[in-house]
This record gives C-alpha cells, structure tokens and sequence, in this order.
C-alpha cells in the first residue's frame, strides 16, 4: 500500500509540478529545458513503476473489497476503453476529433480510469483510479485556466481515420497482450 502510494505521490506530483506554469519556468531557469525534462521523465517513470509494483503487491496482498461491480461494469468498461484508446491516439495525431475534444490525452485518462474505477470495488483499484482520475480533472482545469492554444482541425478527414484505426490496434493491443501477460487479468 505504502509504495503505490508513494508512486502516486512521485508520478501526480510531477505532473502537478509541470501545471504549475511559474514553478516550472523557474525550474526551467535553474537547470535548463533539457535538465528539467530529464528530471520530469525520471520522476514520472519512477513514480509510475513503483505504483504499478505497489498496486500489484497491494491486491496479491488481500487489498479488501468495498463493493461487488456488477457484470454490467466490466461490459461498459470495455465500451470505455475503446473511447479511451482512440482518444489517446487522438493527442498524437491531428484530426477533427482531436480538435473536438480539446485535450485527447486527458479524455483518454479520464475515461481510462473511470472505465476501471467503476469495474474494480477493491480498495487498491479505488485509491489508484480515483486519484488518477482526481488529477485529470484538476488538469483539464488548470489547462483551461492557462488559456493553452487549442488544436485546429485538418483540411481532410485522414487523420480521423488514422485516429479510429490506431485507436482500434491500441485497444486489441491492450485488450489481447498487455491486460492478460502483463497484469495477469483477461479481459476478453
């Protein structure tokens, strides 16, 4: 419990810190651009693994059940992700549906955890999808406050297209080899 805990504190962290525009400049200004990200993605991988390993060590540990999702859950969970994958491919590629939704990356986490949050009931699943999902939205906020540009839509409908497909591989990539071999849960 206490290491995926303290991942999460490292990985929001720093992605907290990164929102703060003043903060980040003045870090910026002591170490450089390419210090700072060096010392971003060390934190962020750092943080990340060890509340991946802390989740896993919390739930083999008995991590206790508050509820009992409904079989409809995982069936809506999986609906989710399909929408979460494509928005995640979406923040990479420029198209009519990363202009629609403003910010893909975040939607993408967004429904990613609360895909997960309403299929899990154990205490382990709800401390990490909540906090996941708690700060996606205060970072669609923040975004919103800073007055980022926002992306423009394309000329053509390719990128869509590029979008839904890449979205498509992600999911069954997700679905069929990383969620079973590397988490060790079947989903399909």
């Amino acid at each position: 419990m206490v290491m995926m805990l303290f991942g999460l504190v490292v990985f929001l962290g720093i992605h907290v810190v990164g929102s703060l525009r003043g903060l980040r400049a003045k870090l910026i200004a002591q170490v450089g651009e390419a210090g700072y990200k060096g010392f971003f993605s060390l934190l962020a991988i750092s943080g990340l693994l060890l509340t991946a390993y802390g989740f896993a060590l919390w739930r083999a540990s008995g991590a206790p059940d508050l509820w009992d999702p409904p079989l409809g859950m995982m069936h809506l969970t999986k609906l989710l992700m399909l929408f979460a994958c494509i928005a995640l491919v979406a923040s990479k590629v420029p198209s009519h549906i990363k202009a629609w939704l403003k910010h893909p990356m975040l939607v993408g986490v967004k429904i990613w955890a609360l895909a997960h949050l309403i299929a899990n009931g154990d205490v382990a699943s709800i401390v990490l999808f909540g906090s996941v999902l708690a700060w996606a939205v205060y970072d669609r906020i923040a975004v919103k406050r800073r007055g980022d540009p926002l992306p423009v839509a394309p000329d053509n409908y390719a990128g869509d297209a590029l979008v839904v497909g890449g979205g498509l591989v992600l999911y069954a990539a997700l679905a069929y080899l990383f969620h079973p071999y590397v988490i060790g849960v079947p989903v399909m």
